[in-house]
């Protein structure tokens, strides 16, 4: 099994906004951006490069519901069939008592299903060594990723060119 590398060309910024600038000059420009890299999370940056709301809020409810609906289900059938016991005349099934396991189900539940959803989409789960462009990027740099596998020479230095004119401090090809 023959295994293909992959060519990507990035630059690398100071600043935040300087990327967001070269981002808009990508997008108007039409260029396929492959990622764009920061240290930190970048307000307003998905926007610009196109991207739509994640929705794994969607995901956190419904685990959340599930937890909830867990948790008072099992402490309904403990406390009226499993194990019934009047508590100084209190009712079997007194739904104030459930609430604290309740809740505590729910967030449980939501944290637990989150956390995995996230981890199986992204691809995290330990042992995966993820490929790192540039060690600086998770520590002060900035980076814009082009995929240029398939490209031409000349589509190459196209946008080397661009990195040049958006202010990139350096640019660099790398095989992954």
């Amino acid at each position: 099994m023959v295994s293909e590398s992959k060519k990507v060309l990035y630059g690398l910024y100071n600043d935040e906004e300087d990327l967001k600038s070269a981002v808009k000059q990508a997008r108007s420009a039409h260029l396929d951006i492959l990622d764009v890299y920061t240290p930190f999370p970048v307000h307003g940056l998905d926007p610009l490069l196109g991207l739509q709301e994640s929705r794994l809020h969607i995901i956190g409810f419904i685990f959340g519901a599930i937890g909830a609906l867990f948790g008072f289900g099992v402490m309904t059938w403990v406390f009226t069939s499993d194990w019934p016991i009047l508590f100084g005349g209190k009712p079997y099934w007194s739904v104030p008592a459930f609430i604290p396991i309740t809740f505590e189900m729910t967030v449980l539940f939501c944290a637990w299903g989150m956390t995995i959803t996230f981890y199986t989409i992204c691809g995290m789960w330990p042992g995966v060594k993820a490929p790192t462009l540039d060690n600086r990027i998770t520590d002060d740099k900035f980076c814009i990723a082009f995929d240029v596998s398939a490209s031409s020479d000349g589509q190459v230095d196209q946008l080397k060119g661009f990195f040049s004119k958006s202010g990139a401090d350096e640019v660099n090809l790398k095989s992954m």
